[in-house]
């Protein structure tokens, strides 16, 4: 599931624990800042073979999820 591996992805890049982690999550709550945000596109972007352009939108991990899986049916 698309939401697993990012949550994976998310926990790994900001060491935080799995169950501080849920779609309703943002990444504000996270203290996530620009250069984190960066980082954990990145690895996305790896994992999946897609291409975030503009992260803008993205305030929630349901944000990212519904993103990143909408670029895969695209």
């Amino acid at each position: 599931m698309t939401f697993d591996k990012i949550k994976e992805i998310i926990v790994e890049e900001l060491g935080k624990e799995e169950d501080e982690v849920t779609l309703t999550t943002t990444f504000e709550e996270l203290d996530a800042d620009s250069l984190d945000l960066f980082q954990i596109i990145n690895e996305i972007e790896d994992e999946f073979d897609v291409k975030v352009e503009n992260e803008d939108g993205l305030k929630t991990v349901k944000d990212l999820v519904d993103y990143v899986e909408a670029q895969l049916k695209a």
